[in-house]
């Protein structure tokens, strides 16, 4: 094979198993990704990248895991590699993953070190030679809560920029002279020149949104996006052809990659859309999402109204959201997956509304960061409001199918600690209190 002619597949952020509550989008999702994992073979590709976050949870449900490691062993039983990094949903402090039994089957090799390092300490950074094509595979993964970005700054990557051929390497970070608007202000990112330099491709990955860019030394830069997405927003950027949804497919001539976007998501079965409340009674307010419903709702469509505005008087239960599912099943809809967290009902007193949702969890998350006890300045200020809602998330988390309790508690401990920002060694402890009287 000419080592400098040939075309491989990159894609990041399936997230098979996630929309945990919504069967119908969670099976689009993963028919989506089975779909990517098809190109691979159609556009007859050496081998395929994949930069993070295969499956929504370390230990997700086997059924979700079943087909996809059936279609990644039907490309490599045809002699097609699979290079992996774990993303920043992959990874488990001190457990085993699917993504580990998985490598350990052979399905695909893991093109990245997956050791806990000391923050600053200087390390080489290990590759693969593609055989048949002689590139060059490197790689970091990502963790959560951008823990990784250190990996960055210390990595000595000389052995990997002196060895001959095609140069890749995987991330699963943000970058920030590439976060896209809607991002900025919100995400911390690893600056491109922390990227080791002189590589012709960099196989990123966790953002949720395309993109090209360059890296340090020039080489293209890519984003694919995620495969569908995880939530409503994800599906918009999609919708509106802001973020493309499936897999790239990368085309090296005369040494230089050309991209083309492949998009595997179902769009015209997605329909993303905005119901006005503002104003309404409830009786009104009822029949505008029946309306809406009643609009939007086609054979095998997967819904996602987007509720939001004050309603006079009356409450979310009287929206009727529930004759509103069943009179979207008659009409064929896959699915409904409602959004009220822009909804607010005043009270009949004085007219203020009641905030739900989200908006609840965000003023008890401020309060509670604005009053946080000095034995726990991880959960003070700005940062531990952002920390309290990720544990309570993380928290919430479902027990896996055959997953011991104690198990369980130990990963779930182990999570907290990570978003706390310390380990079991190095917690530092509260100064004595003296005892009330």
């Amino acid at each position: 094979m000419d080592p400098r002619n040939f075309r491989f597949a990159h894609l990041a952020d399936a997230h098979v198993g996630a929309w945990s509550r919504d069967a119908a989008v969670r099976h689009a999702l993963r028919a989506s990704v089975l779909g990517a994992l098809a190109e691979v073979e159609t556009r007859d590709c050496e081998f395929l990248l994949i930069s993070g976050d295969l499956f929504h949870t370390p230990i997700p449900e086997p059924s979700e895991v079943a087909p996809v490691a059936a279609a990644l062993k039907r490309l490599t039983d045809a002699g097609r590699r699979v290079y992996v990094i774990y993303g920043s949903h992959d990874y488990v402090a001190h457990r085993v993953s699917w993504l580990d039994v998985l490598a350990e089957t052979g399905i695909f090799l893991r093109a990245a070190p997956e050791a806990v390092r000391v923050e600053g300490e200087r390390w080489t950074l290990p590759f693969h030679t593609d055989g048949p094509t002689g590139a060059q595979i490197a790689g970091i993964s990502g963790r959560a809560h951008g823990l990784d970005r250190s990996y960055f700054a210390a990595v000595d990557s000389e052995a990997f920029r002196a060895a001959p051929g095609f140069k890749i390497f995987q991330f699963h970070a943000a970058i920030e002279e590439y976060l896209p608007e809607p991002f900025r202000g919100h995400i911390h990112g690893v600056p491109v020149h922390d990227l080791p330099g002189g590589c012709d491709y960099y196989a990123g990955g966790h953002i949720h949104y395309s993109y090209t860019g360059e890296g340090p030394d020039g080489g293209l830069l890519v984003n694919p996006g995620a495969v569908f997405g995880t939530s409503v927003k994800d599906l918009e950027y999609g919708a509106a052809g802001r973020s493309h949804q499936g897999v790239v497919v990368v085309t090296v001539q005369d040494g230089r990659p050309e991209v083309e976007f492949v998009d595997t998501a179902p769009r015209a079965r997605l329909k993303v859309f905005d119901v006005d409340l503002t104003g309404r009674s409830a009786e009104e307010a009822r029949a505008t999402v029946a309306k809406a419903i009643e609009t939007q709702a086609s054979p095998g469509a997967l819904l996602f109204p987007r509720l939001h505005g004050r309603i006079s008087d009356g409450s979310l239960a009287g929206l009727g959201l529930r004759a509103s599912d069943a009179e979207a099943s008659a009409l064929g809809a896959a699915a409904v997956h409602w959004d009220v967290q822009e909804v607010a009902v005043e009270r009949e007193a004085d007219g203020a509304p009641l905030a739900t949702g989200d908006v609840v969890d965000r003023e008890v998350f401020a309060e509670l960061a604005r009053n946080q006890d000095p034995a726990l300045p991880e959960l003070a200020g700005p940062d531990g409001e952002s920390k309290m809602g990720e544990l309570v998330r993380q928290l919430g988390f479902a027990r896996a199918d055959g997953q011991s309790l104690a198990d369980y508690r130990v990963e779930r401990i182990e999570v907290a600690l990570e978003i706390l920002g310390v380990t079991r060694a190095h917690r530092p402890r509260a100064e004595p209190r003296a005892r009330a009287t």
